[in-house]
């Protein structure tokens, strides 16, 4: 593959018997798209992908529409720190030495150590839904869980400032008696590394979760499964991102074709229609439609800062809350703020700023540095111009030298080219060339470069091996292996149900055989004349008739099943009781009475 791109970028690592340990690889579409998208990243390895069970693992970033974008992968044979630093050093050497602003990753130890080495500068954020989810486990035993769970929920989640947060897990620890609990002592020591209200400060790209990269791993279902060798996934790699970026080039086209109708008259909501991506403008709209729900006034003057109250009505489980938000402005340098804190985090105007900006008639346009780059339609950015694809390539020279001189154009037209003159100037260039080259006759062979000729150690297989953390079965398979387990747990339980009802059915004539041998057994008995003779008056009925009692049953029960034949105590002798017969005959006369035993008195 770097043969034929030479800005595609591997590293693999072997242990001292030529056994493959890890590999990392990045093309040259994701490491171009990494310029503009490396801001903030999620890193996971909860998929096994292949049939080694080293666990994919993708660097994942957000791109002007909002989608998962691929920045780089690798495949592990251990997650340890030792692992994970040696990739994070070849990532950040492939993205020539730019380090990510902010990473969110899940809880693990070793992933930690590897970042605060590697990554010494970035903000690393801990999965809050992968912690949250911890809660039952760690609390669930708790006779108070439920209360325990709520005023946690609303602690992590509804806090709007650190003061809030705090007094309100004190509350928590105190109200339960929880001092002594170790996992929230190590949660709360670590809480800015995953309170909301400890990150928010900081561009996550809307993120608080690493469901990006899990969403990352099940795009590649359909192109790789549990039996997928590692050659095969790297083949399969390609095949499974041409669909990612046709979906991107889809809604790029969109986006310049498509208008969104605007919900107010103001002048920000036009500007936002004409720069942002439709698939960001929409989210901007929400906040526009938002706006109506809240209630903004003056509150006082520091300085050159206004501080206004947007007290905001949100409904919670059918019941009306209102919040009050703080928003700060600075008028003269057109600065404004608030404690929300939605625009660092995710890089839109919240709701509240918004009506500030009305209550103040600031409405008709606002600086452009409120327009966040990241979410432009209007950038010219330079990885929608790489092609992805190898295999096109494979064998032919032309395509090749065709490609080599688009790359060539490319870095030179979007590097020049700044203003009309220079475009004009570059077309008539081109035209030139053409001219030129469409006069002479091509030369019938080209001469290809001979074959690398340095001798390659031969890698052999990875060991599989178990990895630390959660076992193999309760990571994430791909779908094609999902299904696969379905069928086979649904063909062994269909087989056991087979078998269940070969065995219901030998029980069934088993109990009927018996039920056969004691009615015979009775029948050679008989009720002879002088049983009959010797019977008390109790024993006969009210038209004098004579009741067919079992002369050794003290409970003189009447019974008028299985045939009127009266059961003798001598049947026990033969294997079955009472209940067993009549089971069995109930299930021979009708199987779906077999559970209802009726004695008549």
């Amino acid at each position: 593959m770097q043969k034929q791109n030479s800005q595609f970028y591997y590293l693999i690592d072997i242990d001292d018997d030529s056994r493959l340990r890890n590999v990392f690889w990045a093309d040259a579409r994701s490491r171009a798209a990494y310029e503009y998208f490396g801001e903030v990243v999620t890193f996971d390895t909860t998929y096994l992908t292949n049939k080694y069970d080293m666990p994919f693992a993708p660097f994942v970033g957000v791109n002007h529409h909002g989608q998962s974008m691929l920045l780089g992968c690798a495949l592990l044979s251990n997650e340890d720190t030792e692992t994970f630093t040696w990739l994070f050093s070849a990532w950040l050497e492939c993205m020539h030495g730019r380090s990510p602003n902010a990473i969110i990753t899940d809880q693990d130890r070793a992933m930690k150590n590897a970042i605060e080495v590697v990554f010494p500068k970035a903000r690393h954020r801990w999965c809050l839904w992968h912690l949250m989810k911890k809660v039952p486990e760690k609390l669930g035993r708790h006779s108070e869980y439920e209360s325990i769970k709520a005023l946690l929920h609303d602690a992590v989640y509804e806090s709007l400032s650190k003061s809030d947060f705090m007094e309100k897990w004190g509350k928590l620890i105190e109200d339960f008696e929880l001092q002594d609990n170790e996992w929230l002592k190590g949660t709360f020591h670590e809480r800015n590394r995953w309170v909301p209200v400890y990150v928010k400060d900081t561009f996550w790209a809307g993120m608080s979760t690493t469901q990006r990269s899990e969403s990352m791993n099940s795009f590649f279902d359909g192109y790789v499964n549990s039996k997928t060798s590692l050659k095969q996934f790297v083949e399969q790699y390609d095949n499974a991102l041409r669909d990612k970026i046709e979906k991107e080039n889809k809604a790029d086209f969109d986006s310049f074709n498509t208008v969104i109708a605007c919900l107010s008259h103001f002048g920000f909501e036009s500007q936002f229609q004409k720069a942002f991506t439709n698939a960001k403008f929409q989210e901007f709209q929400e906040e526009v439609a938002s706006m109506m729900y809240c209630h903004t006034c003056f509150e006082r003057s520091e300085g050159l800062n206004s501080i206004y109250s947007v007290i905001e009505s949100k409904k919670k489980f059918d019941k009306i809350k209102d919040i009050m938000f703080k928003v700060s402005f600075n008028e003269k340098d057109f600065e404004i703020q608030c404690m929300c804190c939605l625009f660092q985090f995710k890089g839109i105007l919240c709701r509240h700023i918004l009506c500030v900006l009305k209550l103040t008639g600031k409405t008709e346009s606002i600086p452009s540095h409120y327009i966040f780059s990241q979410w432009r339609k209007d950038i010219r950015r330079r990885h929608t111009y790489i092609k992805c694809g190898f295999d096109h390539f494979v064998g032919n020279v032309e395509l090749q030298r065709v490609d080599k001189a688009c790359s060539a154009f490319y870095e030179v037209a979007s590097r020049v080219i700044n203003t009309e003159h220079d475009f004009l100037k570059m077309m008539n260039f081109i035209k030139d060339i053409k001219d030129e080259f469409t006069s002479k006759e091509t030369s019938s062979s080209i001469a290809e470069d001979g074959s690398d000729q340095n001798q390659v150690t031969k890698i052999l297989d990875p060991v599989k091996t178990r990895c630390k953390g959660r076992p193999p079965s309760n990571r994430k398979s791909s779908k094609a292996d999902q299904i696969v387990k379905k069928l086979a747990k649904k063909r062994t339980k269909k087989n056991s149900q087979k078998s269940a009802n070969i065995h219901a059915q030998k029980e069934k004539d088993m109990c009927a055989s018996r039920v056969q041998e004691s009615v015979q057994v009775i029948d050679r008995v008989g009720t002879q004349k002088s049983i009959q003779g010797e019977q008390s008056s109790f024993g006969r009925n009210e038209q004098g008739g004579v009741n067919k009692l079992a002369p050794f049953n003290p409970n003189s029960i009447l019974i008028k099943e299985v045939n009127q034949v009266p059961f003798y105590s001598q049947v026990m002798n033969h294997g079955g009781s009472y209940f067993e017969l009549l089971q069995a005959q109930y299930h021979v006369n009708d199987p779906s009475l077999s559970n209802n035993h009726t004695h008549m008195k």
